[in-house]
This record gives C-alpha cells, sequence and structure tokens, in this order.
C-alpha cells in the first residue's frame, strides 16, 4: 500500500524529471506516482484498468496536475475529481507554464486548492516546490480522514 504519496500529472518527460529531481532536492521524500495523461491519473484514482488491484482507500496525500495533457486535459481530470465522493477531498494544486487567464479561473471554479505556473529557472522551480512541500505535505491538514 501507498503511503503519504504524491500523484504527479504530467506529460512532459522534462517536466517530470524536473519536478522529481525539485522533489528530492527539497528532501520531500514521499514516493510520488507518475501518470502521464488524464486518462491515466483517473485509471489510477478509480482503480481501473492496469490499476484495478490496487486498494482504493490508498489514496494520494496531494496531486499535482498539469492542465495541457493528452486523451483528457486536466480541468476534465479535476472536474471528475471533484465529482467522485472518493476523492473530491484531496488536494489538488495545478502546476503548468499555461498563462492563460481563463486556465486560473477555471481551475479554482472546479476546485483547485491551489494554481502554480511552472517558472522557468530551475532555483525558482526549487523554490516553489519547496513552498509546495511544506505546506501541502507538512503543514496542511486533510479533509479526507479515512
Amino acid at each position: 500500500m501507498l503511503d503519504k504519496f504524491i500523484l504527479l500529472v504530467e506529460d512532459n518527460p522534462d517536466d517530470e524529471a524536473l519536478t522529481l529531481r525539485a522533489l528530492k532536492k527539497n528532501n520531500i521524500s514521499n514516493e510520488v506516482h507518475v501518470a502521464r495523461d488524464g486518462v491515466e491519473a483517473l485509471d489510477f484514482l478509480f482503480c481501473r484498468e492496469a490499476h484495478a488491484d490496487r486498494n482504493s482507500a490508498s489514496q494520494p496525500q496531494l496531486i499535482l496536475l498539469d492542465l495541457k495533457l493528452p486523451r483528457m486535459d486536466g480541468l476534465e481530470v479535476l472536474k471528475e475529481i471533484r465529482a467522485n465522493p472518493l476523492t473530491k477531498l484531496l488536494p489538488v494544486v495545478i502546476l503548468t507554464t499555461s498563462n492563460e487567464d481563463c486556465d486560473v479561473i477555471g481551475s479554482y471554479e472546479l476546485g483547485a486548492n491551489s494554481f502554480i505556473r511552472k517558472p522557468v529557472d530551475f532555483d525558482q522551480f526549487m523554490d516553489a516546490v519547496r513552498q509546495l512541500g511544506l505546506y501541502w505535505l507538512v503543514l496542511n491538514e486533510s479533509g479526507d480522514r479515512r
């Protein structure tokens, strides 16, 4: 069973590697499960298809969700997460390169807990991940008490 893990939903291998590196360098030792598109993320969360044998009671402590994803975009994924009683309380942080106001507004309208634009500079990204980890993985009290 995965305990206090992070679900990273990211289709770009470079951004995935950068995020994993930033987590490691900031001593965030939570296991990270990576889904490379929106459908795979929902299959993982709802224990479908390749993840059918996964325990649905074991849910991520944090979901880092990119918006620009193949097969199903991040806003659609967020909508599905919030519509399901099993996942509706999970913290979802949008982590994206999008600069579009409609993405920020749409994310919050659909129930995102936070919206972070990926900084282009690695040092800025490292700092953003450090703060994200400190808040969401250490300080924040989860609404999911299962």
